[in-house]
Parts: C-alpha cells; structure tokens; sequence
C-alpha cells in the first residue's frame, strides 16, 4: 500500500534557508509543503515528470521505467498538500498497445493537451508519444532530425503545453557549455528551433511547464555527496524567450532530485508549483513530492 506523509526537518542542512533567489524577482516560490512516497509496487519510484489537475486535487506522473502514476491528492482547509491517494500504477503503452520494455521505458517528460490528451518524451530512445488516454496504445509524433543525435541519457528530458496546443520539448544537454538550450516547438504538425534560453552553468534542465503567458523551467545539479539543488526559471513566450528571471534556486540537499514541475491555481485563486523527485531507485534517496505557493 503506498503511503505518504509529511516529514520532519531533521538533517543539519536543513536548518540553511529554505529558497535562496539568484536574482530578485516579483514573484517568489514560498514553500508550503513536502511529503514522501512509498510504495511495496516493484517498478515504483524514479518519478521524472508530473501534471496536477482539478485545482490540486488530481494528479499524473510518469516513471523513467515506463509507468504512470495517477491519484488524488489529500489537502488541508488552507489547500496545504497532506498526502496521496494513488490508482494502482499502470503501463504506458506501445504503438501496438503493450507495455513498453527494455530500452524504450526511459519516460521523462509529460505535457498535457487542450484535448487531455497525454505526451510523452523519452531519452535513450529520443521521441515524444501521444495517448488521447493513460490506457490508450501511443502514436508517434515526427522527430527533428536532432532528436536522433541527442547524447545518451541526456535526451527530451522536458516537455510541455500551451493552451493553444503548441508543444514545447528542451534536452537535458546543450552540447557545449557556452551553447544556449535549443527550445523544440511542434506547431501545425512540424518542428521549428527558432527559440532557445541560456545555459547558465552548471544547471542542466529536467523540467518545464507552461503556465499564464510563460515557460517555467526546472533546473538541477547534482554537486556530489552533499545532494541535488534545485532551480526555476521563467521566460515570457510573448518576448519568444528573451526575458528570463531565476524564481528559484536551493541549497544542495535541501531536496532530492526534483524533476517534475507542475504550476496551476487553487480555488482561492493562489498560483502553486508542485514538484516530484526522481529516486533513481536508489535505497539513499526519496520519491518525493515538494509544493510552493507562488507570490508576486
């Protein structure tokens, strides 16, 4: 049975600030809630990307083991997240309707159309899929010619949607460290690269959401034994990218790798941004989800 609930503060490095902005910004991530997840399901954890709905009170997210993840979310009267309520976990399909195996399950972004339909993008095996359900056998979008020479491991790690149905995918990698990250864009059935945002080292992206007029973008770096940090970034779509501002950026091992972002309102109106942690399958580390209120 999985289970869920709030955590102590415990570890030394716990006690640092909780949110250090690189630079001022008018809005401000104010954290509101962490809770873990566990579960005795073989295949679950490694949690890379997630999508709340229904004001906070549904969720999805998608396993590098090529599984998704559905549930409720339990809230206090304040909307405080409290735990999860999860469905049993369940495959996500091939073209031909079973589950996927072996080098193909590498699932790491999720973007939700205006239809609710379900993309999803990979690495190791580079390409996104649509599901008009989570039950439903997938269908290939077209690749860019790049798609097929993104570095091993380091593919379509992003993935997102705006209202208008144009998609929006970023590699992990750039290729070079001077070299800004190329924004994919599908629009009207073909890719175009004209928009990319800077690589501001030694971030690498994992995430990203659209949401009320921007690109939000979730950043991380591993910096050895003392943990993840965490990064958020926005950038106007209406200034096709050139307007950017850091919202967020953590002290190492105050999370885990948090991979997963996901921003919409409550119904009091107040904008959240939820994360989830990729565990790696690791015994050392924690599926983890972590909630900001946004204020500005």
């Amino acid at each position: 049975v999985l289970r869920s609930a709030a955590i102590p503060v415990i570890r030394l490095f716990y006690l640092l600030p909780l949110l250090v902005l690189a630079r001022v910004s008018a809005a401000q991530p104010v954290l509101d809630s962490e809770i873990l997840l566990s579960s005795n399901e073989p295949f679950f954890g490694g949690f890379s990307a997630l999508h709340v709905a229904d004001q906070g009170r549904r969720f999805i997210a998608v396993s590098d083991r090529g599984h998704l993840l559905r549930g409720t979310m339990r809230r206090g009267d304040d909307g405080r997240l409290l735990g999860i309520d999860p469905l049993p976990l369940l495959p996500i399909l091939d073209t031909k309707g079973q589950p996927l195996g072996g080098h193909d399950t590498d699932a790491e972004g999720l973007a939700i159309g205006p239809d609710g339909s379900l993309y999803i993008s990979f690495e190791s095996n580079h390409r996104i899929m649509r599901h008009a359900t989570p039950e439903s056998a997938a269908e290939f979008l077209p690749k860019h010619p790049d798609f097929r020479v993104l570095q091993i491991n380091s593919g379509l790690e992003a993935l997102a949607t705006g209202p208008d149905g144009v998609i929006y995918t970023i590699p992990e990698r750039s290729g070079d460290l001077a070299r800004p990250f190329t924004v994919y864009r599908f629009i009207d059935g073909a890719w175009d690269t004209a928009l990319s945002i800077p690589r501001e080292p030694p971030y690498l992206v994992v995430g990203a959401d659209v949401f009320e007029g921007y690109l939000y973008v979730l950043e991380r770096h591993l910096g050895g034994f003392v943990g993840f940090s965490t990064r958020i970034r926005r950038f106007a779509l209406a200034d096709d990218l050139a307007s950017g501002e850091t919202l967020l950026e953590t002290p190492y091992g105050r999370f885990d790798n948090l991979e997963g972002i996901s921003l919409w309102r409550d119904p009091d109106g107040i904008a959240r941004i939820t994360l989830i942690s990729d565990d790696n399958f690791q015994f050392f580390q924690r599926d983890q989800i972590v909630e900001f209120r946004l204020t500005d």
